[in-house]
């Protein structure tokens, strides 16, 4: 099972992604999670201090590791061809929640000099996860549209798309939406969030209809969590009725992929 989770940036759909990502690995299955966001912040939602976040080197970041995989000696001539698998073992970060973590980082422009090597390593990494391995793939993708347009949820087996009731978050879901469908994802699905008035769900639902989407789930407003964002204290799922609801979820999506 190979879900991606995009959204509008402030949407929380980091959350959902590492809510998911717990989940399943607190229910005994290999999990691993990948952050594709520009801003990385799943390793903070997964447990691990921000000293520790702080230490991950991004994969499109790790000048050594591009040179090792598409080097060929020659300057401005690299390799097309090379195995990625390795790279899982050696550069996946064990988290808290049991999941394996992922940073993939962002490759950077042109202009900053040639980025080849670095976004060939990346797409292939990408691809060898959510293709060939065996293992539960969450994928936390870039905020807002752009990903959708360079495939980098390309072979996924779901798409979760993550908005509040908030008019902007649902025009940039209405728009992700709409280019998901034109890729071959088999199944893409809205998940509302921050849910706390009646008129927030009428909103989302009607969103959703407008566009003919499912709404797969719809997570409550929970000040359990936001305290935890200030104080930094992990947080227990018995006493989060948005992690119960992500709980929901997770069993859904199960469900529906063993069908």
């Amino acid at each position: 099972m190979k879900i991606a989770v995009g959204g509008k940036g402030g949407v929380g759909k980091t959350f959902i992604a590492g809510g998911l990502a717990a989940y399943f690995a607190g229910s005994g299955r290999r999990v691993i999670a990948i952050d594709a966001d520009a801003s990385p912040n799943l390793a903070l939602t997964l447990g691990l201090s921000a000293d520790e976040a702080s230490r991950i080197i991004p994969i499109a970041e790790n000048k050594d590791l591009i040179q090792v995989k598409t080097g060929t000696g020659y300057s401005g001539v690299f390799r097309l061809t090379f195995t990625v698998d390795d790279i899982i073992g050696r550069y996946a970060v064990p988290t808290p929640a049991g999941v394996n973590l992922l940073v993939m980082g962002t490759v950077k422009s042109m202009g900053g000099g040639c980025t080849c090597p670095a976004h060939s390593v990346v797409k292939a990494l990408m691809r060898h996860l959510v293709v060939e391995r065996d293992e539960i793939v969450i994928l936390d993708m870039e905020a807002g549209i752009e990903h959708v347009g360079r495939g980098t949820a390309e072979h996924v087996d779901t798409l979760l798309v993550v908005s509040d009731a908030n008019k902007r978050s649902l025009d940039v879901a209405a728009t992700i939406c709409r280019l998901a469908k034109e890729s071959d994802i088999p199944r893409i699905g809205l998940v509302g969030n921050r849910v706390s008035d009646p008129r927030h769900e009428t909103a989302i639902r009607d969103f959703a209809g407008k566009y003919d989407l499912p709404v797969i789930a719809l997570i409550p407003f929970d000040q359990v969590i936001a305290d935890a964002g200030i104080s930094g204290e992990p947080i227990e799922p018995s006493s989060s009725v948005a992690l119960q609801a992500i709980g929901d979820l997770a069993r859904n999506l199960e469900g529906n992929f063993n069908e």
